[in-house]
């Protein structure tokens, strides 16, 4: 070494000059602000947390007459500076780096969450929307007048359904009113039938019987019964010969005079004596016979006889062949 450098006892050459404040070489610095001689020696051991987050610096060997700046080596405990600037402090970063990374994790993984999240919810929504790429790249005044088309077919279709509803609440509630308008034309057809001579008929009534005298029962005797029974009341009737043959008499009957005595009816010969079966009130009918020079007084003036006989129920079971018209029309 040369004269101008001395030993200090750590292998650095120190360079000559005015000695340290305090002492001789060894002894402490008196000044408040002074740093501790161990803090300053590179050599000075240091725990296993500073070791590990301080990187020393590499020594290189210093030239004659360099001096070594022993205060950039950090004390423990205080800051090392980053790339921040900031800093940490030295033996005690490591646990807290390690949370807040586990923080920042933990939010990361739920920020991914619900990015996917949304971005499967705009997929979605963008195929529903683009299901029908007819209506997409349909024009806003053709969507409207479709809309209106819906809405005018919803309008009839509900129209069409109220209708439906009043119908079948008119037929519900009309059931019976159907029902007596069927029984009604029943009946009525019935009458009809009964009237018209296409239909049997059962009921109180009488028979009246023709014995000829010394001049047969002429058809004009047998009209004039017919007549004054019909204005009695009478409601069905069919008059029978001796052979058992039966007419049933309409409004249309007719009576002719035939030979021997017989009786043509409708076109069919009857013997005598004659039968006339009517339905009716009996005591009206035979007292509409039984006036003054009517039909029993006319046929016992000729020698024949008339008898009466009343049933609580006579039958009139001859049928006529229904007539049909024509001319005749109801009229509408």
């Amino acid at each position: 070494m040369s004269d101008e450098q001395t030993d200090t006892g750590t292998g650095w050459p120190q360079p000559a000059g005015p000695a340290r404040p305090g002492g001789p070489a060894g002894e402490p610095d008196p000044r408040p602000d002074a740093p501790d001689p161990d803090e300053l020696s590179p050599l000075a051991p240091q725990g296993p947390a500073e070791r590990e987050s301080v990187d020393e610096p590499a020594v290189e060997p210093v030239d004659d007459g360099a001096t070594v700046d022993l205060s950039a080596v950090p004390r423990s405990g205080e800051p090392v500076a980053g790339s921040d600037g900031l800093g940490e402090p030295v033996g005690e970063s490591a646990a807290p780096a390690t949370a807040g990374r586990s923080r920042w994790s933990t939010a990361g993984v739920m920020i991914a969450a619900l990015l996917a999240l949304l971005g499967f919810t705009l997929v979605v929504q963008l195929k529903t929307t683009s299901t029908d790429p007819t209506l997409g790249a349909t024009r806003q005044e053709d969507l409207v007048r479709i809309l209106s088309d819906l809405d005018a077919r919803e309008n009839r279709l509900q129209q069409d359904i109220r209708a439906l509803e009043d119908s079948q609440r008119q037929l519900r509630s009309g059931e019976q009113g159907r029902q007596a308008a069927l029984d009604e034309a029943t009946r009525r057809a019935d009458e009809l039938g009964i009237l018209a001579g296409t239909l049997p008929a059962v009921g109180p009534g009488l028979t009246v019987r023709f014995d000829a005298g010394a001049k047969p029962i002429s058809a004009n005797r047998v009209l004039d019964a017919v007549q004054e029974l019909r204005g009695a009341g009478a409601e069905a009737m069919q008059i029978s010969g001796g052979d058992g043959a039966s007419v049933r008499i309409i409004a249309s009957t007719y009576f002719l005079d035939g030979d021997n005595g017989s009786l043509v009816v409708e076109g069919r010969r009857l013997t005598a004596p004659f039968t006339i079966t009517v339905i009716g009130d009996p005591a009206t009918m035979r007292t509409a016979l039984n006036i003054p020079g009517g039909v029993v007084a006319s046929v016992r003036g000729v020698g024949g006889n008339v008898t009466f006989g009343e049933r609580e129920v006579a039958e009139v079971s001859a049928l006529h062949v229904p007539i049909k018209l024509e001319h005749a029309r109801p009229v509408s």
